[in-house]
């Protein structure tokens, strides 16, 4: 199984959230975080006409677990429902898991997904 985390625009998330349920992935999580990279942040004006970085920006994170016979497609939604073309789009993330298991009822593994 793959863990997929997503780091995307916050507009974005229900636009993905719609698209990977329609693809049959309905089951995610999404945390609120600021973050930066090759975007470095962006430059507003503050009181007093001073220019302001803001180098931590808001972005939203989408977590989810996978088969890997899945993970390809998934990653495949999220890009393109993600993408705009701009600096900023995101990121994602792909790592192996272990083991799931399902609080309710003890299932185990993909099951358990």
């Amino acid at each position: 199984m793959k863990k997929i985390e997503a780091i995307i625009r916050p507009e974005k998330v229900t636009a993905v959230k719609d698209a990977l349920a329609e693809a049959g992935f309905p089951g995610l999580n999404v945390v609120s975080v600021t973050g930066r990279g090759a975007q470095k942040g962006v430059v507003r004006q503050g009181r007093g006409g001073q220019p302001v970085v803001i180098d931590m920006l808001a972005k939203a994170k989408m977590e989810l677990v996978v088969a890997d016979a899945d993970a390809d497609r998934v990653c495949n939604v999220i890009i393109d429902t993600a993408r705009t073309g701009e600096i900023g789009d995101g990121k994602i993330f792909i790592t192996n898991v272990e083991e799931v298991i399902r609080v309710r009822t003890g299932e185990r593994g993909e099951q358990a997904v």
